[in-house]
């Protein structure tokens, strides 16, 4: 963290919302946050500083910052339009866990009840949810998503810009690529492809369910 301990939110959602009440939590002064919706409303007292392409355009890029966007795209859209200079922190709810043997990227975000264990490493700009459990040895890419819930169990691999749905599981070993998307309450028992969406128990492609059905 910066010594000041200043931070902005680039996001005035529902996301944007829980990253800025643990930020609060977790020690930070929120300077303010950025959004295209000039009605957008984190909080009270949380100041919106103008639409995401103010910060770059401003040079507020040199403040640290978060996503507080939860849609990976839009979080991806969000980032580049934040510029290359842009000075990303981390963001731990200090009612997670997270070992001290885990690495955290900068832009990540771990929330309220997660749980990050020993030698797992979260990405820059992940998101481990509400409640979320990444066991020992897990790899989590960049911008990738742990919905609240999910559960990966020890040594899974997560690729960049995937969504682990809510309350999702997935046993240990198992590598996901890039790009997927893993429905909510799925159980993954398989490796998937870059690309892949898949749902249910076991965690299948969409076109596979509907020819069971």
């Amino acid at each position: 963290m910066g010594s000041a301990m200043r931070l902005v939110i680039l996001g005035g959602g529902g996301h944007g919302a829980v990253v800025a009440e643990g930020a609060q939590l977790a020690g930070w002064i929120l300077e303010g946050f950025y959004d295209d919706d000039a009605a957008a409303v984190l909080f009270g007292g949380v100041r919106r500083l103008g639409a995401i392409g103010d910060f770059a355009a401003r040079g507020d890029e040199m403040r640290e910052a978060i996503v507080g966007v939860g849609l990976l795209e839009a979080r991806r859209r969000v980032i580049e339009k934040a510029g290359a200079r842009a000075r990303w922190a981390n963001v731990i709810h200090p009612r997670a866990i997270v070992s001290e043997r885990a690495e955290i990227g900068d832009g990540a975000f771990v929330g309220p009840g997660a749980i990050v264990n020993p030698r797992a490493r979260v990405a820059m700009h992940a998101i481990i949810n509400s409640g979320a459990i990444v066991e020992h040895d897990c790899a989590i890419g960049v911008n990738a998503h742990v919905a609240p819930g999910a559960v990966l169990c020890g040594g899974v691999r997560v690729g960049d810009g995937t969504l682990i749905g809510a309350g999702a599981r997935v046993i240990p070993g198992v590598t996901i690529g890039a790009g997927c998307v893993v429905g909510a309450g799925s159980v993954v028992v398989r490796d998937l492809g870059d690309g892949a969406t898949v749902m249910g128990n076991p965690a299948r492609g969409k076109r596979a369910a509907r020819a069971v059905a």
